[in-house]
């Protein structure tokens, strides 16, 4: 009965009736719930619309765009968490409507001539609708004030040049004045190499800011998200009173290579991982990225003042 049954269902058929084009036209049942397969349709595999499937890189899992983005990018199979854009991200932790961004309109220039850099920066510009690799302003989590910054890799490798250093700073200073607590989500290859030294003085220049803004006694939170290495380690995302990172991600400041070479030494598996880092004591909790949001919150209301 079973087999008869089955043999019944694969068959199963629903039956067009009236004029038109439907007349007469048969459907199999199932095929009204399946997703069409790009094979399917006749498609090659060039022929799939970029960004609309993603690959994991930790278990090969295959997600669609939506189901991804619903999910925080975090993968459903084994909890990779995918890279997020600055909106995605600010959308994910700032109370419903509270952000506001400020100094928007900050553009790099060239100030060592370095060839076809401004031309390089507009491009990121028209590909990723940023004018720079950070995003800041004022939000509210909790319901309690904060300004955030939030670094998106996808603009030259979020590496800090002038104008993302001079946003950092600004960001800082605006969070002093209004004694607001410091939010600020690292994901950087470093500093910015078109711009040499002058990318290098926004380690200092940050830096000041956040002893001032801890002088008077305000809280600052630094978010360590894939990856975070290089200058912008080596200065503000490793300055917070508390330091909180996203599972596996990488931290480090030269690569493992490098570090290998220079201290002709073997080293231990996963040394820069954030489960590495807070087995050592540079991080102080790995927070997975459905409750960011919630534990931010409870910070920044245990750490502000009343």
């Amino acid at each position: 009965m079973k087999k008869a049954f089955a043999e019944a269902s694969s068959h199963a058929y629903i039956e067009g009736k009236g004029s038109g084009p439907s007349r007469n036209t048969t459907f199999p049942i199932m095929a009204l719930f399946k997703r069409p397969s790009l094979k399917g349709l006749g498609l090659k595999k060039n022929d799939m619309p970029e960004g609309l499937w993603h690959k994991c890189p930790e278990c090969g899992q295959i997600s669609h765009e939506v189901d991804l983005k619903q999910r925080k990018r975090v993968c459903q199979k084994c909890d990779h968490h995918f890279t997020m854009i600055a909106s995605e991200r600010i959308e994910m932790i700032a109370d419903p409507g509270t952000f506001q961004e400020i100094d928007a309109g900050l553009d790099s220039v060239d100030g060592l001539g370095f060839k076809n850099y401004l031309e390089k920066v507009k491009s990121y510009q028209q590909k990723t609708g940023l004018k720079e690799a950070i995003v800041t302003g004022r939000a509210k989590i909790g319901g309690r004030p904060a300004v955030i910054g939030v670094m998106d890799f996808r603009f030259l490798g979020a590496s800090m040049g002038s104008v993302v250093g001079e946003k950092v700073t600004r960001a800082i200073e605006l969070a002093t004045e209004e004694k607001a607590t410091v939010v600020l989500f690292s994901a950087s290859g470093g500093a910015r190499m078109h711009e040499g030294i002058l990318s290098l003085m926004q380690m200092a220049k940050t830096s000041g800011a956040l002893a001032r803004h801890h002088l008077a006694q305000l809280p600052y939170i630094s978010v360590l998200t894939h990856p975070t290495t290089g200058g912008v380690t080596a200065s503000f995302s490793t300055l917070g009173d508390v330091i909180l990172a996203e599972p596996r991600c990488m931290i480090g400041f030269a690569g493992p290579r490098v570090v290998k070479e220079t201290t002709h030494q073997n080293l231990p598996p996963g040394f820069q991982t954030a489960e590495f880092m807070m087995e050592h004591g540079l991080v102080d909790r790995i927070v997975h990225r459905e409750e960011m949001r919630e534990t931010l919150s409870r910070l920044i209301r245990y750490m502000s003042r009343a």
